[in-house]
């Protein structure tokens, strides 16, 4: 005699991760912990968009701010130098801080979105695949960006001073960028499975 299956707990479309402490605890759907963790991406994209936003009006600010006698100092490993607040070094340092973070809230815009199909019970959308391949390239283009531009600013603003960096610092972020395609793969074989099975069906 074949004793009945216990009913599963779990709804289509709905994960759970193990709690050693008792009952498990739901990766997707609603009130799972991917919802919580759309309420922490939701309050950084608005605190990094004001940031942002700040960032380039400062950007416009410096291009009528007079900078008579203004100096700054740059420091590193091999101590500080002072050089003169140029036009030029105030829009270059704001513009870089302005495309870094707004480079992050892109990352984080499309991060919002990929969550919130967590939480709908349904990760393997098409539009994710596209918002995986746009993490990793923004990714790449501010990893990129701070590289020249730390280089920059040690071989013509302050040489001797700060050190550049070296190709061997690269590898970490490189790696990063390379998971995110991966993932991406992942998702769209993930939807390819997704569309033949409702086709199947």
């Amino acid at each position: 005699m074949r004793l009945p299956l216990p009913p599963n707990p779990l709804k289509r479309g709905e994960a759970s991760v193990p709690n050693w402490l008792g009952a498990p605890i739901k990766a997707l759907g609603p009130g799972s912990v991917s919802s919580v963790l759309k309420v922490v991406l939701d309050v950084a994209y608005i605190l990094l968009w004001l940031l942002t936003g700040v960032l380039l009006l400062l950007v416009i600010a410096a291009i009528f701010i007079p900078l008579d006698n203004v100096n700054i100092t740059v420091s590193g490993d091999s101590g500080g130098k002072q050089l003169p607040l140029t036009r030029t070094l105030l829009l270059f340092g704001l513009g870089a801080a302005t495309a870094y973070f707004g480079g992050f809230m892109l990352i984080l815009r499309s991060l919002r979105r990929i969550i919130r199909t967590l939480t709908m019970g349904d990760p393997f959308q098409p539009d994710n695949v596209r918002r995986l391949r746009q993490i990793g390239l923004t990714l790449a283009v501010v990893t990129g960006g701070v590289w020249v531009a730390q280089g920059f600013v040690a071989k013509r603003l302050a040489p001797g001073v700060m050190d550049p960096q070296g190709f061997g610092e690269l590898l970490t972020p490189i790696f990063s960028v390379l998971i995110v395609f991966v993932l991406a793969e992942v998702f769209r074989e993930g939807a390819r499975l997704r569309r033949e099975s409702e086709l199947t069906i």
